[in-house]
Parts: structure tokens; sequence; C-alpha cells
């Protein structure tokens, strides 16, 4: 059961997500208390009722968003043994949930310049990582975790492009699934 706080701590998040989102709308670095609280139609005093400060705010909704992004990612991958068809379920799920956010362009890019959320940001790299080091090892990619370094930067990259157009872009999908198919040794040539 939800505690009476829960529905006014989401309504704030909710609010932040749809700023972030707004083409107009501010940058994580521009977003302030303000207006999010204006956005949710509620007091300064509920939100600090929430955070102690705005930091504590942005890191809330970043791990809100990963926490639902990760979550869809692992139901997409949760029956699939390890390997490609594995890896490219999770991608795939990934780059749908970043589509399906529009927030996502500054959770995902302007969350790397804001010193508050590298701690989070490089969790998540980490999280990533774990779950797809045995896919890429299958795949022959050594070592593992730079691949997935590679791996999250261009997932990250495909991301940006479809959220400025809110379409997938299919051509750089299958690519990016190419490249891994292929694995390290077809550069060997």
């Amino acid at each position: 059961m939800a505690r009476p706080a829960e529905p006014g701590r989401r309504a704030l998040l909710d609010a932040g997500a749809a700023l972030l989102g707004d083409p107009g709308g501010p940058s994580l670095a521009g977003m302030s208390v303000n207006a999010v609280v204006a956005r949710a139609g509620m007091s300064k005093g509920a939100f600090y009722q929430h955070w102690k400060d705005r930091g504590a705010f942005l890191v809330a909704l970043h791990r809100r968003f990963h926490d639902e992004l990760q979550a869809a990612v692992m139901d997409a991958v949760r029956d699939l043994s390890p390997g490609l068809p594995r890896l490219t379920a999770g991608l795939t799920a990934y780059l749908d949930g970043c589509l399906a956010s529009p927030e996502a362009r500054a959770l995902l890019f302007q969350a790397r310049h804001d010193g508050a959320l590298t701690p989070e940001v490089e969790a998540r790299n980490a999280a990533f990582t774990a779950v797809a080091e045995p896919d890429l090892i299958l795949l022959g990619w050594q070592p593992p975790a730079a691949a997935a370094s590679l791996l999250i930067a261009m997932a990250v990259h495909i991301a940006a492009i479809e959220n400025a157009i809110r379409a997938p872009r299919p051509d750089l999908r299958e690519t990016v699934a190419a490249f891994l198919r292929r694995g390290p040794e077809a550069g060997d040539g």
C-alpha cells in the first residue's frame, strides 16, 4: 500500500519528467524547483517534504526513469539464453523505452554532465555491463566490459537520434546488431 506522501511525490516526479520532455522546456541544469511545483500544481513546501534540495530531486527523477527502463529491458530478456538474440532484444527494449520517454534526452545526455548524477550514470552503466557480459563473452568480445561500454555509447547515441526525430531508426538498430553479429574477429581479415 502506498504511503500518503506517494501521490504527491509521484506528481512532482511526473511534473519534472514532463518539463524535461517539453521541446521548449528547461534543460536538466536549468530546471527549477519553482517550475516543477508550478507544473505539478503543488507548493514548494510539498516539494521539500520529499527532497532536501533540487539535486536530490534530480537523482530521484533519474532513478525512476532508469528503473522503468531497466524493468522493460529485463522483461524483454528474462526468458532468453545469453547470445545475440538476448542482447538485441535488450537493446530494442532499451531504445523503445527511450523513444517512449520524451525526457530521455535530458536524462541520458545532460545527466552525464551533472556532477550530482555522475554516480547514478556510472551505476547504471555498471548494471548494464553485468547484464550484457555473458552475451558479449559468448559472441567473442574481450574484454567484455570494454565492449559493453562501447555498446552503451552506441545505444545512447541511437536513443538521442530517435528521441530527436520521435521515430525509430531501423538502419541504426540493425547496424549495431550487424556489428555485434560479426564480432571482434571481423576486422582481422
